[in-house]
């Protein structure tokens, strides 16, 4: 499998990976799976966004940082994703996509991963743990979709430390 940056070439497979998220779980709190134009938008936007290519060359999976807060205090941190094609997941496909993703964040400036995930959602749960984010909280019954309230859990990781003002993130 091959990791690589972005274009909007993919934008296309990207929408077709997270429509079933927004479409049959709560996952997404999207209620309208985004075209592809939408899609490359987002990844033009997006801090960095990364996609995991099959051996046949088919996108199957991707993981982007986006801007955490709007407000310049908040500059140095980020929130991060990961969405993989059904049946990928426990592969270790999300573990590769932020394997690559998070270090280059840290080589960017950033200082903090900032990860929201629906609950109950155990493989994003134990993935978010396993790469060493902490939890720092949860919104309770914040969202509605699929009929019921859904919980979303906060959590974070430290991609830098060091005291002072450091570098703009780029």
């Amino acid at each position: 499998m091959l990791i690589r940056m972005a274009t909007a070439d993919d934008a296309a497979a990207c929408a077709a990976i997270y429509a079933p998220y927004v479409t049959d779980t709560p996952i997404s709190f999207e209620t309208e799976p985004p075209s592809t134009s939408e899609m490359a938008a987002r990844i033009e936007h997006a801090i960095a966004w990364f996609v995991l290519e099959a051996d046949s060359g088919e996108v199957v999976g991707y993981a982007y940082a986006g801007q955490f807060h709007p407000r310049a205090a908040y500059r140095w941190a980020c929130e991060v994703s990961v969405y993989l094609e059904r049946g990928r997941h426990r592969t270790g496909a999300g573990r590769a996509l932020y394997g690559v993703l998070l270090p280059h964040l840290t080589e960017r400036g950033y200082r903090t991963a900032i990860a929201g995930m629906t609950l109950p959602n155990p493989g994003s749960e134990g993935l978010h743990a396993a790469l060493g984010f902490e939890p720092v909280g949860t919104y309770r019954d914040i969202g509605y979709k699929g009929g019921a309230w859904h919980d979303v859990a906060w959590t974070q990781k430290t991609l830098a430390t060091g005291e002072g003002l450091p570098r703009e993130p780029v």
